[in-house]
């Protein structure tokens, strides 16, 4: 019987998020700095409170990961807005539900945090991702813009 929970990323589970991070057609080319890097981002967003890195770990492997940032605002009356960004899922663990079951996770992490609205952002070069964002609810309401700085 497989054990699955959801929690807070700690430091030991770094390699495993990084190897998630680069699992796909897109990390591919663009998981690839030294470690060092990938450990400073990690502290940074473990020391804020408004970030929360999540993962997926069944029976002690960790098969998912997804980063939460709780963004306070002024629009819609103060609304706290749930940004769910870098959601991956081992590729022989895709398909059976577990992305599902994190981001039911995720989505009632952020209402516990008081959040009014979830949303993320995904490549356009990922038509499963959309499908799948879709089925759970999610709407493309929004056109979105990035500057490479």
């Amino acid at each position: 019987m497989t054990e699955l929970i959801f929690r807070k990323a700690a430091t030991a589970d770094l390699d495993a998020i990084i190897a998630l991070l680069a699992d796909d057609i897109l990390g591919a080319s663009r998981e690839n700095a030294e470690k060092q890097v990938y450990i400073d981002a990690f502290h940074a967003i473990d020391t804020d409170p408004n970030q929360f890195l999540a993962v997926a770990e069944e029976n002690g492997r960790i098969t998912g990961t997804l980063q939460l940032t709780f963004i306070p605002g002024l629009s819609r009356s103060g609304m706290k807005r749930g940004q769910i960004e870098a959601m991956r899922i081992a590729s022989d663990r895709r398909g059976e539900g577990l992305g599902e079951a994190m981001f039911e996770w995720a989505i009632e992490k952020c209402r516990k945090e008081g959040c009014g609205l979830v949303q993320l952002t995904t490549d356009r070069k990922r038509p499963d991702a959309h499908r799948f964002y879709e089925r759970l609810g999610f709407e493309a309401s929004h056109i979105g813009y990035k500057l490479q700085l």
